[in-house]
């Protein structure tokens, strides 16, 4: 009888501590969102652990109460110095050390095989932790979600790829890198710069020699400037694919487009993003803080920095425009 008084003892000073660090470590937002996915177990958690400030004094009182009565109990059935070496090495290894290392590891799972013992001590112990509860509750506060910063967020998704049991496939890394990291890059860095950008005149005549050289440099737009060299104003923007069909021999002006946007070299890749969905346009002039342009900037240039792959408009001949243009110049 005696040793199954201490086995039972032990065992709830065992549950008490190692809930009280396993089931504390589990963030009630962690847990709903868990309960979101479809996951029991933190739904059970979740009853006990929403009440973080009542759980917490329950299982710090009842580890506090069992580990008292069994200190006493203990000291009944041995005496003096054996006693106190007895309790303190049951206590401290497997009332402490022991069920704290495991509930650390496996909190969620253990925790909801359990917690409806939890839910017990609750009840019983309520009208005296209910009150102690209230006053931390008023004091603290509500509990916050955890807020991860960009880089801690990089160092998970780089734990998530050295972790072979990782749910997050390479490709979907490289996307959620791209995200967290294009909106830190400016335009300037992606942008395909003037020195190789094929600008054209509004007076220039679309000849089949030179709708011929458009077509076959591979770009699907063209930037067009006013006739005068030294005006450097844009007025609007060629589209390849308005030069089929064309019957009669007409000037780059009469068959651009208008619509055209300027963004400034210094504006951020995600500022950039919002102006292109906004705009529904695909290509920008890029101009400095002097209004002057100084490149060109497409859509597929601000998504390649997010997916990290190259982007093929369906009418462009070539992968990677911006590096074609170079080598062209070179």
């Amino acid at each position: 009888m005696e040793y199954l008084i201490t086995v039972l003892l032990l065992f709830l000073s065992a549950l008490f501590s190692g809930l009280n660090l396993g089931l504390m470590s589990l963030g009630p937002h962690a847990l709903r969102r868990k309960m979101e996915l479809g996951d029991e177990r933190a739904a059970k958690v979740y009853e006990v652990r929403r009440n973080g400030n009542l759980l917490l004094v329950t299982l710090l009182l009842g580890n506090v109460l069992v580990n008292s009565v069994l200190a006493v109990y203990l000291g009944s059935i041995t005496t003096g110095l054996l006693a106190v070496i007895i309790t303190t090495a049951l206590i401290t290894l497997l009332g402490e050390i022991i069920p704290q290392a495991v509930l650390s590891r496996y909190a969620l799972t253990l925790g909801s095989k359990v917690v409806w013992v939890v839910q017990i001590f609750m009840f019983l112990l309520y009208p005296v932790c209910k009150p102690i509860a209230w006053v931390l509750n008023k004091t603290l506060g509500e509990e916050l979600p955890i807020l991860y910063s960009k880089q801690e967020l990089m160092n998970i998704l780089e734990e998530h790829s050295e972790n072979t049991k990782s749910e997050i496939e390479a490709h979907e890394e490289k996307i959620a890198r791209g995200a967290l990291t294009f909106g830190d890059k400016s335009i300037e860095a992606v942008m395909t710069p003037r020195s190789v950008v094929t600008f054209l005149r509004k007076s220039q005549r679309l000849s089949e020699r030179l709708v011929k050289q458009l077509k076959e440099q591979g770009f699907t737009r063209y930037p067009v400037l006013e006739d005068d060299a030294d005006n450097e104003q844009a007025i609007g923007m060629l589209y390849v694919k308005d030069l089929v069909g064309l019957k009669s021999i007409k000037t780059v002006g009469e068959v651009a487009r208008e619509k055209i946007t300027f963004i400034n070299e210094e504006d951020m890749l995600d500022d950039a993003l919002q102006t292109f969905l906004k705009t529904k346009q695909h290509l920008f002039l890029v101009v400095n803080q002097f209004e002057e342009i100084v490149g060109v900037v497409s859509i597929e240039d601000v998504l390649e920095e997010i997916l990290g792959d190259e982007i093929v408009d369906e009418f462009d001949k070539h992968d990677d425009l911006r590096a074609v243009a170079l080598k062209r110049v070179g």
